[in-house]
């Protein structure tokens, strides 16, 4: 296609459009309320122009001009994939030591492709080329309509003669002009993930990156926020959100330039991760999430969570079953008959399914503690003598389907699978074999040893057909990292090539056995990003089940990730990571929020409380359509001083909707909380009834109708004092 041609190009649907203006060619990305547009210079760059609220008229950046900022033969505009050597002085996207040496890369405008992907989704190509040498890089695009989402990602193609090195290989940039920038990010090692943090950036470079190979999201994730000129609201202000599909070691960049510009960068840590790309060969690029809003942060958050019901998680638009999971109940300590005990116990709570954890498994290294067995996926006799099916066909006798945990990344030294294999572990020779919670890793760059893996699930999965589901963990990071299969050039392939590999399982998984439910879990929530989801149906977020330190974890969660994902289990009484008591109630409460499920001994809940648990899981079940596919709407956040935290979901239609509060302090006399409702269509009238309730209200409204233009502005009043004191209610449109 020709300039011309291409100037005329227009796409009919909403996605991307070229068009021509006095200077510079076009070419623009939308989505319903959201447009992307880059310009073609007169020098053949491809320049970002602007990312932001939907603009019918874009002309006016074809010959915009940027205020003279530097003294060089061109004028400042950053390009929209950066390339070290071209001008850019900031961090590139793309470097590279090309086949004659060079370190220069510029990256001219070739031509540029659309397709129609769905009604929903348009996805456009760019072509750019090294203008001296046979490398080659593709900028895809895809515009989400409906989700207000753009995801990008890069092919970088070596056409020359021999092979280059890749040093920097992003997925993606975001440059954003303000007067000030507020960074939302979340970190928090085990027990404590996806703390909320938000800061203001400063002049100079603001790093977010991981290292660790595996579990990378456990101390940093790879999901943020960038408000623009004040700290992020939960209902106003212009800011963006970006996440990364990537499970490997990632990087984000956030460069507030000496003209204060804010540049953004996100993709695979380049951090000793140098690529060989022979020649003919290519490199694709993990694919960058954006979604902008005008409207505050509440609204990136229920883009994200529309956006990857629906394309970033398995089946995610189903509810969930409801789960136990034996591993605080039972630990490694258990027999056939304990696990049959609980299961009996699952049944009389009207729990839909049981997950028999760690410890079911090895016979010469029994895995009766963490120091032995991991790596020999055969059942241990002695523990369970009738086997995995026997205990999935009781589970359905009872009416639950059967799960089990596997780590299958991981060995003991204690196992056959070291002693066999001692080279498909992951170790620079030479160097001590660091073990981290009595385990070492499996080089999953080496196909030999993905193939195990596949083909120790699968022989599972074909032995055990009542098996339906997979608690998928990962307890350790990559230390000492080497590989006996990769050349000794090409070491540094291994962090992706490891990932890529695990990919390549999961795959496989998914493809032959598309039923089997999948979590994913590492050391809690080490694993939580879209890279890991897209083939998962949910995730655990942390393993720290104590309810209040849950309404922080699950809060930052959710801010990006959604909560039909995020398996959220009530546990005993005192709590086993942080021993704290608090009352049964409170504990639903807070796991209602998520995919509920419980984390216990079943036979420890008598009387009353064995009541209540029955009647809570019966209530969450009518309410789970709201958790699994409504809008979420944060009313009062646990980080806010004062005590208390309240949040809501809200049909598609406005018709119905489930809102939680909480105390979490103690409060004094006369201290009540008032919730102003989010999310209603304030014309319609709602039965608001209070449900999982203990022995009181805490609402004097109960079962009346209301307007939802009262709810949300006047809001409901709450006698909500003690600390853990919380209510739930059901709003209902009444005709």
């Amino acid at each position: 296609m020709d300039r011309i041609k291409r100037a005329i190009f227009i796409c009919i649907f909403f996605g991307s459009l070229a068009v021509t203006a006095q200077d510079s060619e076009l070419i623009l990305f939308e989505t319903k309320n959201t447009s992307l547009v880059y310009s073609i210079d007169q020098q053949h760059r491809l320049v970002f122009q602007y990312y932001g609220k939907h603009l019918n008229d874009i002309s006016a950046f074809g010959f915009r001009k940027f205020p003279a900022l530097s003294k060089t033969s061109r004028d400042y505009s950053c390009e929209a994939y950066p390339a070290f050597g071209s001008g850019n002085i900031n961090e590139p996207a793309l470097s590279i030591i090309h086949a004659d040496g060079s370190i220069t890369t510029e990256l001219e405008y070739l031509n540029h492709k659309q397709e129609q992907k769905s009604e929903d989704i348009t996805r456009t190509i760019i072509h750019l080329k090294d203008r001296i040498s046979g490398l080659f890089v593709d900028l895809y695009t895809e515009a989400f309509r409906n989700e207000d989402v753009i995801t990008q990602w890069t092919e970088i193609i070596n056409q020359e003669p021999n092979p280059v090195i890749l040093q920097n290989f992003y997925s993606s940039f975001l440059n954003v002009k303000a007067q000030s920038y507020f960074l939302t990010h979340f970190h928090g090692t085990w027990a404590s993930e996806m703390t909320l943090t938000e800061e203001k950036l400063e002049t100079g470079v603001k790093i977010i990156e991981s290292k660790k190979g595996v579990r990378t999201t456990q101390s940093d994730n790879t999901a943020f926020i960038v408000s623009l000129n004040h700290a992020s609201a939960e209902n106003e202000g212009e800011c963006y959100g970006g996440a990364l599909t990537w499970s490997g070691n990632y990087k984000m960049s956030f460069q507030v330039d000496e003209w204060n510009f804010l540049n953004v960068l996100g993709g695979i840590n380049p951090f000793m991760s140098a690529y060989h790309l022979a020649p003919g060969e290519k490199l694709k690029t993990p694919k960058m999430v954006w979604s902008f809003s005008d409207t505050g942060r509440g609204q990136i958050s229920r883009n994200f969570h529309d956006w990857a019901r629906k394309y970033a998680l398995v089946d995610g638009m189903s509810p969930r079953p409801v789960v136990l999971n034996s591993w605080e109940g039972g630990y490694f300590t258990f027999d056939e008959k304990t696990i049959t005990e609980m299961i009996d116990g699952a049944a009389r709570f009207g729990i839909e399914m049981f997950v028999l954890d760690d410890g079911w498994f090895g016979n010469k290294f029994p895995r009766n503690n963490d120091q032995a067995g991991l790596g020999d996926w055969q059942t241990n006799i002695k523990k369970l003598p009738h086997g995995i099916n026997y205990l999935a066909d009781y589970a359905k006798s009872k009416g639950l389907k059967f799960g089990l945990w596997i780590e299958p990344e991981m060995i003991n030294p204690k196992s056959n699978l070291a002693e066999k294999h001692p080279d498909w572990i992951v170790q620079s020779l030479g160097h001590e074999k660091l073990t981290l919670r009595n385990q070492w890793l499996l080089d999953l760059s080496n196909p030999a040893v993905q193939d195990f893996i596949w083909n120790t699930i699968d022989s599972l999965l074909i032995a055990n057909p009542g098996i339906s589901y997979l608690k998928w963990d990962a307890n350790r990071h990559v230390e000492n990292v080497g590989s006996t299969y990769l050349p000794a050039d090409k070491q540094t392939h291994f962090w992706i090539d490891y990932t890529t590999g695990l990919y390549r399982i999961y795959e496989k998984i998914n493809s032959k056995y598309p039923e089997i439910i999948m979590q994913a879990c590492s050391s809690g929530g080490g694993r939580l990003d879209f890279g890991s989801l897209k083939y998962h149906h949910e995730f655990w977020a942390s393993d720290d089940t104590d309810p209040l330190k849950r309404l922080f974890i699950q809060y930052g969660t959710n801010l990006i990730y959604p909560p039909i994902a995020t398996a959220a289990h009530v546990s005993t009484s005192p709590n086993h990571q942080t021993g704290l008591y608090s009352p049964l109630k409170f504990r639903f409460d807070v796991a209602m929020t998520g995919r509920l499920g419980m984390e216990l001994q079943p036979k420890d809940i008598k009387g009353a409380d064995s009541l209540f648990a029955v009647n809570a899981i019966k209530t969450y079940k009518q309410i789970r359509p709201l958790i699994a596919s409504g809008d979420l709407f944060r009313i009062i956040s646990p980080y806010e001083k004062g005590g208390w935290a309240s949040l809501m979901y809200v049909s598609k239609d406005k018709k119905s909707g489930v809102a939680f509060a909480f105390s979490t302090e103690l409060h004094n006399r006369g201290q009540f909380l008032t919730v102003k409702l989010n999310g209603l269509d304030p014309a319609k009238k709602y039965k608001v009834e209070e449900i999982n309730r203990g022995d009181k209200l805490y609402f004097w409204g109960n079962e009346k109708t209301f307007t939802g233009e009262y709810l949300m502005n006047a809001g409901i009043d709450l006698t909500l004092s003690k600390q853990f004191d919380s209510a739930v209610f059901k709003l209902t449109e009444i005709d």
